[in-house]
């Protein structure tokens, strides 16, 4: 018989072996030695931007428009599109993926209260959507269907709302711009129409774009809404056009780029009709001109896009494998390298990420995704990366925030106590000797001198032990069931106090010796009197 997901007998499987995952102090096994860390000691070896941890809003969100479609609701028809609707979908993917949302309240005060709890950030404004948006830049009513070349229309009170948040949250503006054959010349070549009257209506209302990639995720342009045939060549045209247009009318404003996805192991391969255009032909066609260099990275597919092949995809099985863990590390690697070689010395950003692509699986809600996404974190501050761009702050399975409720889902607590403890100066923690056990060191936010101390022991059964020389303020994120949007704080429920206040977020105090973390755990340490000197 066949054990489902969410049964009983699921669960004890599941989590017989982790017992009280609440419990702070479980003895360590006697065959398993403790890791000495020395926080006075560790190393520094590089930093993050202050806006290191940050997120996206989906161009979609704003308008309003056809997104991905809560699983609830996926095998049903499609609703009936509302006469209000603003149509336009990706190229080439199935209608019954989507339903119409209506555009976010960025107005709303506690979904304010909550993004400016994770400032200073980035907010992305993009997403395959903006590829095709039309800007009405006046105050007439959206006409019911795009101009011709277009798929979608942003009004300008909807933008106004973009640049009311950014600034009531403490997040700069990243963006990108349509290049559907709505913006192109008679010789199909990218023009600055739509651009031009966008970032000057962004400045007339107090606004300022500190960064853009031409357009979101080139390599799968034609999904993007891209002419018919468009290539690596056409790119570096458009790309050498758009760039002029930068340097002359918004030379303040990043050039971000080229944005690329889905090449080191590509989630994409297996669509049928896919075309995937390399990013190493288009910096070779663009030529020199990022300030910084972009990628987007998703470890699989969501089952909502299945289609793609069985290659893409993965299970909740999977979730605290090293093998998924480790994912975000090869596609780094991949397109560093690329930077390397085009572009030496620029920061690299990765300016989308989440679980998993098509708007995430049915467990990127759950706390066993703050496993990955906190593992994510650490690692590419580690290895150089300046900044880090969650998709979505509100919107579908993948998001911090759940859309319909507006309470934060456990990824936000974990995006939370990171933003607290965790700044901007990398240390080196050391290779982590246990199977399983992943430790990340930054200097202590707000404390000079002092370290954070990040271990997260994704083992089954292992408890895992540390050696730490000094007292700390420990911070334990841990639940009974993974597969659930609860989690606990040092065994207390996070949630919303009265009045959509937050919690109090609150160490135990720990004393100098040896430390316990438990199996299925994530354990942050803030060591204020550490005394490194890279910290002061």
């Amino acid at each position: 018989m066949p054990i489902l997901r969410g049964s009983g007998f699921w669960r004890f499987l599941q989590f017989a072996s982790v017992g009280l995952a609440t419990v702070l102090m479980v003895p360590v096994l006697p065959a398993e030695q403790p890791i000495a860390v020395a926080p006075a000691t560790l190393p520094r070896i590089g930093t993050v931007s202050e806006r290191y941890q940050s997120y996206n809003i989906e161009m979609l969100e704003v308008t309003g428009g056809r997104f991905w479609a809560p699983y609830k609701q996926a095998g049903t028809a499609p609703a009936p599109a509302p006469a209000a609707e603003k149509p336009g979908m990706p190229a080439g993917m199935d209608p019954s993926l989507f339903r119409y949302r209506k555009p976010i309240d960025l107005s709303n005060l506690r979904l304010r209260k909550l993004a400016a709890a994770l400032g200073p950030a980035y907010v992305r404004v993009s997403g395959t959507w903006a590829n095709s948006t039309y800007f009405q830049d006046s105050d007439a009513p959206a006409p019911t269907t795009p101009p011709a070349g277009f798929g979608g229309v942003l009004t300008r009170q909807e933008w106004r709302g973009v640049v009311g948040f950014s600034h009531a949250v403490g997040a700069e503006i990243i963006t990108s711009f349509a290049i559907s054959p709505g913006v192109r010349d008679a010789s199909g070549v990218w023009t600055p129409v739509e651009a031009a009257k966008f970032l000057a209506y962004t400045k007339s209302v107090g606004g300022r774009i500190a960064g853009a990639e031409m357009f979101n995720e080139p390599t799968i342009a034609a999904m993007g809404g891209a002419p018919k045939g468009y290539d690596a060549a056409a790119y570096g045209r458009d790309f050498r056009a758009f760039r002029a247009f930068v340097k002359k009318d918004a030379p303040d404003m990043l050039i971000l780029g080229p944005g690329s996805v889905g090449e080191a192991a590509p989630p994409h391969a297996e669509m049928p009709g896919m075309h995937l255009i390399r990013s190493e032909d288009m910096l070779k066609a663009e030529g020199p001109g990022l300030d910084v260099f972009t990628y987007h990275f998703y470890g699989a597919v969501s089952q909502r896009c299945g289609r793609m092949g069985a290659a893409t995809q993965t299970s909740e099985d999977a979730a605290l494998s090293a093998d998924w863990l480790n994912r975000t590390d090869r596609d780094e690697a991949f397109y560093a390298a690329l930077r390397d070689h085009f572009e030496p010395g620029k920061p690299m950003w990765l300016t989308e990420t989440a679980e998993a692509a098509c708007g995430g699986n049915p467990w990127a809600a759950d706390f066993i995704d703050s496993f990955r996404f906190l593992n994510q974190l650490g690692s590419l501050a580690k290895r150089g990366v300046q900044v880090v761009m969650h998709n979505t702050l509100a919107a579908s399975d993948y998001s911090l925030i759940d859309e319909a409720t507006l309470n934060p889902r456990p990824n936000y607590w974990a995006a939370l106590l990171w933003r607290r403890l965790m700044g901007t100066t990398v240390l080196d923690a050391g290779a982590s000797a246990a199977p399983n056990l992943y430790l990340y060191a930054h200097c202590l936010r707000g404390h000079p001198g002092g370290v954070a101390l990040l271990a997260i022991n994704a083992d089954s059964a292992a408890t895992r032990g540390l050696e730490i020389p000094a007292g700390s303020e420990r911070y334990t994120l841990a639940a009974q069931d993974l597969l659930g949007t609860r989690v606990d704080l040092n065994g207390v429920e996070l949630k919303m106090a009265a009045g959509d206040a937050l919690p109090k977020i609150a160490g135990q105090p720990a004393q100098a010796g040896s430390i316990s973390v438990a199996p299925r755990t994530i354990t942050f340490l803030a060591i204020p009197n550490a005394r490194n000197a890279s910290c002061q």
